[in-house]
């Protein structure tokens, strides 16, 4: 008998990139737990530093050039020289060109329903006239902005009509009880129906002596308090790190603890250096980037950040309590979400233009004192978000009409 085979499930994943390592980092953690054997994952990216990820198997990435926002609504070419129509039509011909080749049986878009400058708009049509099996799943984060100017933006875009017309589906990573996007952002009774609430997406889980391994690597001692300090991508970190090494400028003397500073690899490398040689002389270690600053995270006991979504996920899977500076330009979303998760004892946050080195200090301690309390409210708040995706793959799988796998595989496309 001629052995079994089995048809290739093929997901290609838009990852929103602009300035940072958040939507790049949710995409691997989602791509990673949706891939198995029979099952490849390709991403769509722009991130400079995808290369860095260590891809799994039947995960693999499409580097399309890259973009950095300047407002909200203006991008400009994060590597080279030229207009910023010519990167997108350069971008968008690529990203309709993998969906053709690659003939996905499930299209997930991160963040931005039709893509940056609407960039993904001609791949959805095009799966929806040629491609009717492929399913389309669009990725919210718990949080975009405040709701009126999600709601003004999506009126001027027509992206309510998109939504009706080109998704299947609508994953919300985030608890409703927390945020609402239904009700924020006004989306209509048509849509609603289709819109899963996921949890929050959990990254990944350390062995029980990852903290003390780390520990020691750093020479941190079991009785030493350890604060990371991190800004994600750093492109925008460097007040919240300026404002720490200000609190240590003002109490030379009386904070018990010790520190590591992640300046992130999209700090200025004049910032960078700053930051660098203030730190050296407190005695404090910097580093421009970490791959895994999960295992940082899980060895602290307070971090200190401005409170991206990925960071907070990342912070609740290690369970580590949690000192936030939300930003809130160009968007207000770090702000609603750490105020959100604040009500839950899930964290602590100073406002952007509150931070001063008395306050910042007495926080610390606040946390520190109150750590056990931040520890059980952690400890009963379910990440939810992989295993639900997962959930809704699997009957993705079992409803596909038979046939209408691809049969087109990674090795093939490459």
């Amino acid at each position: 008998m001629p052995p079994e085979t089995h048809e290739t499930y093929n997901i290609l994943m838009y990852s929103h990139d602009t300035y940072g390592l958040g939507h790049i980092r949710r995409t691997m953690a989602i791509a990673n737990h949706l891939r198995d054997a029979n099952t490849n994952v390709l991403i769509l990216t722009g991130s400079p530093l995808v290369g860095r990820f260590k891809m799994p198997k039947q995960v693999d990435f499409v580097r399309i050039p890259g973009m950095i926002k300047q407002t909200n609504e203006e991008y400009r070419s994060l590597s080279i020289r030229i207009e910023e129509e010519q990167a997108l039509s350069i971008r968008t011909n690529i990203i309709l060109a993998t969906a053709k080749t690659f003939r996905p049986n499930l299209f997930i878009v991160d963040k931005e329903p039709l893509g940056l400058k609407k960039e993904v708009l001609p791949t959805l049509e095009w799966l929806k006239e040629n491609s009717p099996h492929t399913r389309t799943v669009l990725g919210l984060r718990d949080i975009l902005d405040d709701y009126r100017v999600i709601r003004k933006d999506w009126r001027d875009k027509d992206v309510y009509t998109c939504l009706d017309r080109l998704y299947n589906e609508i994953w919300v990573y985030g608890n409703r009880e927390i945020y609402d996007p239904v009700e924020q952002y006004a989306i209509p009774q048509t849509i609603k129906n289709r819109i899963k609430y996921t949890g929050y997406i959990p990254r990944k889980t350390l062995p029980k002596n990852c903290k003390s391994r780390v520990r020691r690597r750093y020479r941190i001692l079991d009785d030493d308090k350890f604060i990371l300090v991190t800004t994600g991508g750093g492109g925008d970190g460097f007040e919240v790190i300026d404002h720490y090494l200000k609190m240590h400028d003002y109490f030379p003397t009386s904070l018990p603890f010790k520190s590591i500073i992640i300046t992130g690899p999209f700090m200025p490398k004049r910032q960078r250096e700053q930051i660098k040689k203030r730190a050296k002389t407190l005695g404090i270690k910097t580093l421009p980037f970490h791959p895994q600053l999960e295992e940082l995270m899980t060895a602290a006991d307070l971090v200190v950040s401005m409170g991206g979504y990925n960071t907070i996920c990342e912070l609740l899977t290690q369970q580590t309590p949690s000192l936030i500076i939300p930003r809130e330009t160009p968007r207000k979303e770090q702000l609603i979400r750490a105020e959100r998760l604040k009500d839950k004892n899930l964290l602590d946050f100073i406002p952007w233009t509150g931070v001063t080195p008395q306050l910042f200090r007495d926080k610390i301690f606040s946390i520190l004192n109150r750590k056990e309390e931040y520890l059980r409210s952690m400890a009963a708040f379910e990440l939810s978000g992989l295993d639900i995706m997962l959930a809704r793959l699997t009957l993705f799988k079992e409803q596909a009409p038979a046939g209408s796998g691809t049969g087109c595989n990674l090795h093939d496309f490459a």
